[in-house]
């Protein structure tokens, strides 16, 4: 999102991100002006505990952890907080971040135009291919169909936690939506996804207001983050990371450097993250640096292997710069996006309760030996620079609420 937002205001218009306190450093880093809202109820520390609770989760599990513990109260609050918010900025349109479900209906509300950002993996609503939530292989047989489509039923579970709190602002609001429509808040103007249309499942039928961009890659605007780059031996690097939310599974790391210490012609980097000290993950090989955390675009530039948990951001950036990986989705869309690295050839994946390291050598050996992995991620390097998803997404913005590159306009990024 800030990435949008700095080509946005690059652009010439002026752009405000709105977001809880926890968010401002990123914000700041990426020379935003940042506008915090729900203060009290989240105040600075509070995203990291109450996400915390994710970290040892999988699967289902975290997705309905989510929605049933931590979007409620901060779909209430932000229900309570943003009109104020929208009225104190005096933004002219929104661009809201598609995780934040049901809060478009504030803009809907307020009568504020408003564009949708799929930063994940995009839901796919009609069946024709898996629900980004599993990660099933795209197959066309009636079967597998009516698979997709019983897998479609979580998400009535999702909205049936969270509509009695939308109903009630509707209700207090005047507002009349058509509950029974799922698409009924969908952004009318535009709804726009970071994946590229060659990156996805083939999905016949789309709404027309939803549009492909590619990735919203910004190599600037972010906070440096230090790195022991002396010891890189220059050695074939194996870059690993399992993100920022859903990577507090000890287990899953302990497999890893299980793994990679059969590859001694090769160096190794395991980011950890926030929620893990590197004594909990075990015995480090000789070949292998852990860190809390590491610039991961720069290092990826080095390394010939990315063994990641296939959330979006990562996976579009190992594709960007030609890099094939070994996935280990373990929730949210991280195995729909794992279903599309195996489908595109660009890597393989393993579920989180086959994972074994005998399992994970075997995928390393595989993607390191056949070179139709690294053939494939160095197709889709090109089609990613060929795409500038930055550009094209702030071009539909710009269309999508008429207003000129040269005439700048308020626009307001909303994100938890």
């Amino acid at each position: 999102m800030t990435a949008l937002a700095r080509k946005l205001q690059s652009r010439g218009h002026e752009v405000v991100f709105i977001g809880l306190p926890d968010i401002e450093p990123v914000v700041r880093a990426a020379n935003l002006e940042f506008a915090p809202f729900c203060e009290n109820e989240y105040p600075p520390g509070s995203v990291p505990k109450d996400w915390s609770a994710v970290a040892t989760l999988h699967g289902l599990d975290v997705v309905r952890y989510t929605v049933r513990e931590l979007t409620p109260p901060l779909l209430k609050a932000s229900f309570e907080r943003l009109p104020t918010k929208i009225a104190e900025t005096g933004v002219d349109a929104l661009i809201l971040d598609t995780v934040y479900l049901l809060l478009e209906i504030v803009p809907m509300h307020l009568r504020v135009p408003y564009v949708q950002i799929w930063n994940v993996l995009h839901w796919d609503f009609s069946g024709s291919t898996p629900l980004t939530l599993y990660g099933w292989p795209h197959e066309t047989s009636p079967e597998a169909l009516a698979r997709n489509a019983a897998g479609l039923q979580i998400v009535s579970e999702f909205r049936g936690t969270l509509m009695p709190i939308a109903q009630s602002y509707a209700d207090r609001n005047g507002l009349e939506i058509d509950w029974s429509d799922p698409a009924a808040t969908v952004s009318k103007l535009a709804v726009i996804t970071q994946t590229p249309k060659e990156f996805d499942l083939p999905i016949p039928h789309l709404p027309p207001q939803f549009y492909y961009s590619g990735p919203f890659r910004d190599d600037e605007g972010r906070e440096p983050i230090p790195f022991p780059w002396e010891k890189l031996t220059g050695k074939p690097l194996i870059y690993a990371s399992l993100g920022t939310l859903v990577n507090g599974l000890n287990n899953v790391y302990r497999t890893i450097l299980e793994a990679v210490r059969e590859f001694p012609d090769m160096q190794v980097v395991v980011s950890i993250g926030m929620n893990l000290d590197p004594e909990d993950v075990g015995p480090i090989p000789p070949n292998t640096i852990v860190v809390r955390s590491a610039p991961q675009v720069e290092l990826l530039k080095h390394a010939a292997l990315c063994i990641t948990h296939a959330g979006l951001n990562t996976t579009l950036e190992s594709l960007a710069e030609g890099v094939p990986m070994v996935a280990i989705p373990i929730g949210y869309d991280q195995p729909g996006v794992a279903s599309r690295i195996a489908y595109h050839g660009v890597g393989e994946f393993v579920e989180i309760g086959k994972l074994t390291a005998r399992c994970l050598v075997d995928l390393i050996a595989k993607v390191r030996s056949n070179p139709s992995y690294r053939d494939n991620a160095h197709r889709f390097r090109k089609i990613l620079k060929q795409t500038r998803g930055l550009d094209v997404a702030a071009d539909i913005v710009e269309r999508a609420f008429q207003v000129s590159k040269e005439r700048p306009a308020v626009l307001a990024e909303s994100r938890g």
